[in-house]
């Protein structure tokens, strides 16, 4: 095996187990939001105002399956609808205010746990080490991306 397939086995490793344990530090509160809804509202925080169709692709989603998930954030109040100026048959969502204080709560509710672990875990020059690796990890992520729109999670809030 090369060393670059021995690394990427190990980045893919490690970015799975980590999102694994945000997801498991959410609390359990009805109205906290899912991974595929807080996923949505930063789409919408980072892009503005999407179509259903444009939303579902960069979840990479068919629009018939965000239904449920946009009925839900709408009625919670974190985002609105209207007819696309364009095409009028088209609805554009947008993020509210309470939708980004949602997504706010949710980020800083990971960020708390992740801190605490990075504390518990790491020293300083290790923590440090962490910071340049997640540099170097977004710079490998926008590989192959200069002919593509940018999509998918936003920066950080």
């Amino acid at each position: 095996m090369s060393e670059a397939v021995d690394v990427a086995e190990s980045v893919r490793w490690a970015v799975s187990r980590l999102a694994s344990r945000l997801r498991a530090q959410q609390s359990g509160d009805s109205r906290a939001l899912t991974r595929v809804g807080a996923s949505v509202l930063a789409n919408l925080r980072h892009s503005g105002s999407l179509t259903v169709s444009a939303l579902a692709a960069i979840e990479g989603l068919q629009p018939q399956s965000l239904t449920r998930v946009l009925n839900s954030l709408e009625e919670e109040g974190c985002v609105s609808r209207r007819p696309d100026e364009q095409d009028r048959r088209a609805q554009r969502i947008s993020i509210t205010e309470r939708g980004r204080a949602a997504l706010h709560e949710h980020v800083q509710e990971g960020n708390r746990w992740l801190t605490d672990a990075l504390e518990a875990e790491l020293t300083a020059a290790e923590r440090e080490i962490v910071r340049v690796a997640a540099g170097l990890m977004l710079q490998v992520a926008e590989h192959g991306g200069q002919d593509k729109p940018v999509v998918g999670a936003s920066p950080p809030l």
